[in-house]
């Protein structure tokens, strides 16, 4: 094993964890999850099989991430983020239908945000704290509220853009690095 595993996360033998990758306490990763290299996935997280979470991604406390959702590399998911993966759950539904949702390289999800099936979540995006994330998230964008709307640009460092399109960092954007 290439990978730290707490004694009590549960590890189905049949997912695969890369090397570097720690898993904590009462983490649960079910057969056929696909977890990068150097993840850190933190107490009484969900990885359902179907699930593909890319390398250097972040998973902070409680959170589930269900069969049809691919975290990109970098991800940053905070506490109790809540992925939904049927737009209109019933119990034993027969007729269900997988959306897939795609989260992008080093986007950052804030803790409590909800994110429904079927969108997508740029690079770079943040998507704020207890936000509900209804439609897709542009890449380099700040998006928060319920529902989640643009509310500015974001950095490659995760800081929000003034109206210059500069960053704390030093970093300089022009509207054509967004593709508008």
């Amino acid at each position: 094993m290439n990978y730290f595993k707490h004694k009590t996360a549960l590890v189905d033998k049949k997912a695969r964890i890369g090397k570097g990758t720690r898993l904590w306490a009462f983490t649960n990763v079910k057969a056929g999850a696909a977890i990068g290299r150097d993840c850190n996935i933190c107490d009484g997280s969900f990885v359902e099989g179907g699930a593909v979470i890319g390398d250097n991604v972040t998973i902070k406390h409680h959170v589930a991430v269900f069969d049809g959702v691919t975290l990109g590399n970098g991800v940053f998911v905070g506490s109790n983020v809540a992925f939904v993966n049927d737009r209109y759950p019933r119990s034993k539904k027969k007729d269900w239908v997988l959306e897939k949702t795609f989260v992008g390289k080093g986007a950052t999800i804030g803790s409590n945000a909800v994110v429904l099936c079927g969108v997508t979540i740029g690079e770079y995006a943040v998507v704020g704290a207890g936000s509900v994330v209804t439609k897709d998230v542009a890449p380099f964008t700040v998006a928060h509220g319920n529902p989640a709307a643009f509310k500015g640009y974001a950095c490659r460092c995760g800081r929000r853009l003034d109206k210059q399109l500069k960053c704390p960092c030093g970093k300089r954007y022009s509207k054509a690095d967004f593709n508008e």
